[in-house]
């Protein structure tokens, strides 16, 4: 149920920005305005926020179980989770655990997306609890909108360097690690997931020749070099994603591993 202090009625919504005609997203270009997910079951609550946010400015996505929610933080870039978490089924403490263990290259989601949790477990054991696993902030129920605006708006602060450091840039390729999207000529490509964490290990380092054991271990997670040829495989089916430009992208030093180098310098 929805607990907010009466103080914050009377909004008047207005629509965000970054929108194709129709109202859809454009999705191949991230919007100017703060992209805020609601993880929140009760849909009066979920709405109030949605209304206010929007009002604000922010550009809002919703999600009513940890099941929608992981798959919203997987397909796009957020900037900030407000999370509930009496959720049904799973907890949304079993959210932002799994958000926190996620690997830096290999996981699908960023752990570092900012979360405040938004909740009416109020005593001192559950908020140590929520920043023991992770939280950015914790706000107990009934709540100030303005006050949630404005823990909204800090760890937007604190944060603004982590969508400035996503970007990656190798002569005409684009990548851009939390987003997970990778453009070539200013053109979208498409890849698999373990095509993109292959491609985001090859470019942290585009000149360094990174052996079979280093990127089996950190994209595919295997302790040890085994026989395998999934990298090759992977590696083959990126490079001919990558080749439509004519570069010479994803090259592979023979007996040791591979490199990614910029095609139109070579």
């Amino acid at each position: 149920m929805l607990q907010v202090r009466a103080q914050n009625a009377g909004f008047r919504p207005r629509r965000a920005g970054g929108r194709l005609a129709g109202g859809r997203l454009d999705e191949n270009v991230r919007e100017a305005h703060p992209r805020i997910l609601i993880v929140e079951d009760d849909p009066i609550s979920r709405s109030f926020l949605k209304d206010n946010l929007l009002a604000d400015g922010y550009d809002v996505i919703q999600a009513s179980n940890v099941a929608a929610a992981r798959r919203i933080l997987t397909g796009s870039f957020i900037d900030v989770t407000v999370l509930d978490l009496g959720l049904p089924g799973e907890d949304g403490l079993g959210l932002l655990t799994g958000v926190r263990r996620g690997e830096k290259i290999a996981a699908r989601i960023d752990p570092e997306v900012p979360v405040i949790v938004l909740t009416g477990r109020s005593g001192e054991a559950d908020r140590l609890r929520g920043f023991r696993l992770g939280a950015d902030d914790y706000l107990c129920k009934p709540f100030s909108y303005a006050e949630l605006h404005a823990r909204v708006a800090a760890v937007l602060r604190r944060t603004a360097r982590r969508a400035a450091g996503s970007r990656i840039r190798i002569g005409p390729l684009e990548i851009d690690t939390l987003a997970h999207q990778v453009w070539l000529d200013g053109e979208p490509v498409r890849l698999s997931g373990k095509e993109f964490s292959l491609l985001v290990a090859l470019a942290s380092d585009p000149l360094h020749v990174h052996t079979r054991e280093e990127l089996l271990r950190d994209v595919w997670g295997f302790p040890e070099l085994c026989r395998t040829r999934t990298l090759d495989t992977h590696a083959c089916r990126l490079r001919q994603k990558l080749s439509r430009a004519g570069g010479g992208f994803v090259v592979n030093v023979w007996g040791v591993g591979y490199r990614l180098i910029d095609g139109r310098a070579s």
